[in-house]
């Protein structure tokens, strides 16, 4: 499995960032993508994450941090995060990750992850 992430760069503040993570490779059964992000010199934060089963995406969930600012959903193949709203503390390193054989509820950890992107930048000003 290959993930890899685009959209990030420069958001004003109030603004809306929106990224897409293409995926490639075999994701039959049940897993999750989700979207997490990292401030310098801290771990990587969950954000948000989208559950699949038999392809299709069944239920999504966001961390309280950007809960009614943020939708992850499926747009032709790929998964787009989108924050509205954004602030200064958005600004981070995002990456895009997947997680086989899983279909559960919340943001997962990152520890939990398989397979990850190269990450992309956003920056809030």
């Amino acid at each position: 499995v290959q993930l890899v992430e685009s959209g990030g760069g420069s958001v004003q503040a109030g603004g809306s960032l929106r990224l897409s993570c293409e995926v490639s490779g075999s994701l039959d059964g049940t897993n999750c993508i989700g979207w997490f992000r990292q401030y310098p010199g801290k771990e990587r934060e969950g954000v948000a994450g989208l559950y699949f089963r038999g392809g299709l995406p069944r239920h999504s969930h966001y961390a309280d941090s950007v809960k009614g600012r943020a939708a992850i959903h499926v747009v032709q193949g790929a998964i787009w995060l989108e924050i509205a709203s954004v602030k200064p503390e958005d600004t981070a390193m995002y990456y895009c990750a997947a997680q086989l054989d899983v279909f559960g509820r919340g943001v997962r950890r990152a520890a939990e992850m398989h397979y990850w992107g190269q990450g992309t930048q956003v920056t809030v000003s």
